[in-house]
């Protein structure tokens, strides 16, 4: 077993990788995304949810396989480079670091619309910039400061979801807020059945359901600074299940017995009406700054992961050295800076179409996440396969239902990446991810890393 942390501090604690892993799961997808997914499946997205969550474990447990044997800072990059190949490994990492640089954007391009609910008159420009250094500003510091921002951030989200199940469960039950009269879970059929739209409406809402889970991955790149992450990595990644099945499950479940499918989202945050339901005139401020500090904890996560995954390329050569460089903090604190400068491109973003940059940016999330599942998925195939039986029946955490549940994975998430192609949602994304792909797999052979490697090997 392999501990090779590239001097990086293990200073992330239990209570850290837990809450990291589970505020990476809840974020705008659920408190905005899940409204449009609403629309095209109406109940059924439920069954989506559950789906997709399976799918996610899947792959998260696919990648503990990886990181309890061999905890390292590059994580999944690490591992393709070394079980398909170095182009593999190169273009899974600066894919992946692609991926959050994007989501930065995202992020940044998200706190900018929201924060005009409260100060209208500042430019939206101006706080996707003031996002950018601030959470810049807490990489900078020890990892352990960085862990406890974002278990104090994922904590706010989880609270706040928590309440709203709480208070629709006593509405839906016990007619809390309806003169003592039970809402009851006549919603959930009524009004044109579970599949209101069809199998096909069922279908094309797939991609943003797997888009609220795309991120859950980043458990992989903390392992390089947990404290012990043969113990922590496996205790993160197995209590996610359950909580998967409350947070977004039981969250939508409750929604969508209060209100009319067809109904969710037609003024704003499903979970804005469900609070202002209660007579609580504070709902839609409360619920913005719980989508704002979950927009910044994703920024905060992209500048962690995106750091992390340069000090990993620039150790086996695929990025400039000086990205390999740790400050006193023990952080790699020149990539972060790398990480944190190209976000900066949100902010003209914000300037010059702020009512079509969030659009943009996230349908090219999408595919690419989806594509680093797919690599994570068939590194650990090409993983197992390179050990005998001996030393596979020795491992100390495994991916479930091996090998099938890693094939019905990888076929989900490319049937899911088609249904992206097919609509007009989502086309936009191949114009992207794609060219992106191309653009470092050219940069590959220019910079003449296929040399090295014939020359290491």
């Amino acid at each position: 077993m392999v501990h090779d942390n590239h001097g990086l501090k293990r200073s992330l604690q239990p209570r850290h990788i837990r809450l990291m892993a589970l505020g990476s799961t809840i974020g705008v997808g659920l408190f905005l995304g899940s409204a449009t997914a609403i629309q095209l499946a109406g109940p059924s997205i439920i069954l989506g949810y559950i789906l997709a969550g399976l799918v996610a474990f899947i792959v998260l447990r696919a990648l503990g396989e990886m990181a309890v044997h061999e905890p390292v800072a590059g994580s999944f990059a690490h591992y393709a480079g070394r079980y398909i190949g170095p182009l593999a490994g190169y273009l899974v990492g600066w894919g992946y670091w692609t991926y959050w640089i994007v989501v930065g954007l995202a992020e940044v391009t998200a706190v900018g619309v929201y924060m005009t609910m409260w100060f209208p008159d500042v430019p939206q420009w101006i706080w996707a910039l003031s996002s950018i250094i601030a959470m810049a500003g807490i990489n900078f510091v020890a990892v352990k400061v960085f862990g406890e921002f974002e278990f104090w951030f994922s904590l706010i989200k989880v609270v706040a979801i928590i309440c709203m199940i709480a208070i629709g469960c006593a509405m839906i039950f016990f007619g809390l807020g309806n003169g003592g009269e039970p809402i009851g879970m006549a919603n959930l059929w009524q009004h044109g059945g579970i599949f209101p739209n069809g199998v096909g409406g069922f279908l094309l809402s797939l991609q943003m359901v797997l888009f609220a889970y795309v991120g859950i991955e980043m458990i992989g790149l903390s392992a390089g600074e947990a404290e012990n992450p043969t113990k922590t990595i496996p205790m993160a990644i197995d209590s996610l299940a359950w909580r998967i099945l409350i947070f977004y499950v039981g969250a939508l479940f409750v929604i969508m017995a209060i209100f009319p499918w067809h109904q969710v989202g037609q003024q704003g945050s499903p979970f804005v009406a469900m609070f202002e339901s209660m007579g609580l005139r504070e709902a839609a401020g409360v619920i913005n700054f719980v989508v704002i500090t979950a927009a910044l904890s994703s920024c905060n996560a992209g500048l962690f992961s995106g750091g992390r995954l340069l000090l990993g390329l620039s150790k086996v050569g695929n990025a400039p050295k000086i990205f390999s460089e740790l400050s006193t903090a023990g952080v790699p604190a020149k990539a972060i800076v790398m990480t944190a400068l190209l976000p900066t491109l949100g902010v003209a973003l914000n300037y010059f179409v702020p009512e079509k940059a969030f659009q943009w940016i996230t349908a090219a999330v999408t595919l690419i996440g989806l594509l680093v599942w797919i690599a994570i998925l068939y590194t650990q195939i090409r993983f197992r396969k390179s050990l005998s039986k001996e030393e596979a029946g020795a491992l100390p955490y495994r991916a479930i239902l091996w090998p099938y549940g890693s094939w019905f994975a990888i076929f989900f998430v490319v049937f899911v990446i088609g249904l992206m192609a097919y609509s007009e949602m989502t086309r936009m994304a191949f114009y992207v991810g794609p060219p992106i792909l191309i653009g470092l797999t050219v940069l590959y052979f220019v910079f003449g890393l296929h040399k090295k490697e014939r020359r290491t090997s």
